[in-house]
């Protein structure tokens, strides 16, 4: 993986795309921050990114579990399921907010796959998606480890709103999925909980990562993956999932399965549908397809459910987004998954008289991955992106926030 930023693809508010195939959209397009919290920072030689020391236990219990401020998954008793609490970031009260952990220990040793979810506060598929796979596991018959982390972004879950209210230097409102991996020292809350979760929960105890993610508020998508599919290991994962499309892109350097990339643990990042909502179709597909990771890598028993051989998958490494130039009504005139091509209209829409303001068309070929889901829009957002192929090797991007 490049190291170079220019290189990296930036994934959400929704997907993204070059400011050059924008045209006249430009000046609505805005770079997206970049995670840059000041103070003490870990390197791969530090302590945080070694191996897992020792479980600490807080002492505290909450609703009959006990809290840990660091975990390894080692010290846990083989041959059955432990449910925790992991202390996080301080509050300006003292105290913490707490990440619910459920470890499903294999009775023989083995891999160890981290699945995360609940980093955007409005993403409920992409919990329930983590909750069934770990209630199928039976750790009697398993040979690794899976480790689930279901609420990463508490504050925001609380409000289920896709960024975490941060109010310790005035009210902000932080993306986390910029933040990783963190740091303990940071200037804000987002910053300290992911260096906390990064360095003594997750980092530790994975061989492998997934972290779920869905579409955001007013923002639908389809079933797709993004994964760096030039990287063997990913590549491997991510085509055992029955889903249609593949963002073929390393995406922006903040986001958590890149962390875990940049310590040498394979990741990448599913996406499920609408937030807000539970998509139990959808769900299923990759609950098929995460079983199927644990059956790749030794930990459970049992043949292959379905995987990307069977199905249509379309494989894109770029998003071109379509942004709205008027305010008013939208009503598509494509769907997701539907084939695009250059010149085709995919939207129009109206003003507050019934008449049409916009008509907007497509600059590329390819497939839908996202449309707007709210019925009305304001100059500047995101009304589709188009997963397509984008030649050339250096694909440096901006993206509309």
């Amino acid at each position: 993986m490049s190291d170079k930023p220019n290189e990296f693809l930036d994934r959400r508010d929704f997907m993204i795309a070059s400011v050059a195939t924008i045209g006249a959209s430009a000046g609505l397009v805005a770079n997206a921050p970049s995670a840059s919290a000041q103070g003490p920072t870990h390197t791969a030689s530090s302590p945080a990114y070694g191996a897992a020391s020792a479980t600490v236990y807080t002492g505290d219990v909450i609703q009959g579990r006990k809290v840990v401020s660091a975990l390894d998954v080692d010290d846990l008793e083989p041959g059955r399921k432990h449910l925790l609490y992991f202390q996080g970031v301080e509050m300006p009260t003292g105290q913490h907010w707490y990440v619910s952990v459920t470890v499903a220990k294999g009775a023989q040793p083995g891999k160890r796959v981290v699945l995360v979810s609940g980093v955007h506060g409005d993403e409920m598929s992409s919990v329930h998606t983590v909750q069934t796979v770990m209630n199928q596991l039976d750790p009697s018959r398993m040979s690794g480890t899976v480790m689930a982390v279901t609420d990463v972004s508490r504050p925001a879950m609380e409000g289920m709103q896709r960024r975490w209210p941060n109010a310790g230097r005035g009210a902000d409102l932080i993306d986390m999925n910029r933040e990783w991996p963190g740091n303990e020292n940071g200037l804000t809350a987002p910053s300290r909980h992911a260096g906390l979760l990064f360095n003594r929960l997750l980092r530790p105890n994975a061989d492998a990562a997934i972290d779920f993610h869905t579409g955001t508020t007013g923002f639908e998508v389809t079933a797709f993956n993004i994964a760096g599919m030039d990287v063997p290991e990913v590549k491997a994962m991510v085509e055992l999932y029955p889903v249609g499309q593949i963002f073929d892109n390393h995406v922006y350097p903040g986001v958590l399965h890149n962390a875990f990339m940049d310590v040498g643990i394979p990741a990448f990042t599913p996406e499920i549908g609408a937030a807000r909502v539970l998509d139990l179709e959808m769900i299923g597909l990759f609950v098929e397809g995460t079983m199927n990771v644990l059956r790749h890598h030794g930990i459970v028993a049992g043949p292959m459910g379905r995987t990307g051989k069977d199905v249509s998958v379309f494989i894109g490494n770029s998003a071109f987004p379509v942004l709205a130039t008027e305010g008013g009504l939208v009503e598509h005139l494509v769907g997701l998954n539907d084939r695009v091509e250059p010149g085709q209209k995919l939207a129009i829409q109206r003003n507050s008289f019934g008449e049409v303001v916009a008509e907007y068309t497509s600059q590329v070929a390819g497939e839908v991955t996202g449309q707007r889901s709210d019925a009305m829009a304001e100059p500047g957002n995101p009304l589709v992106f188009i997963l397509f192929h984008k030649a050339g090797t250096d694909r440096g991007e901006t993206y509309p926030e």
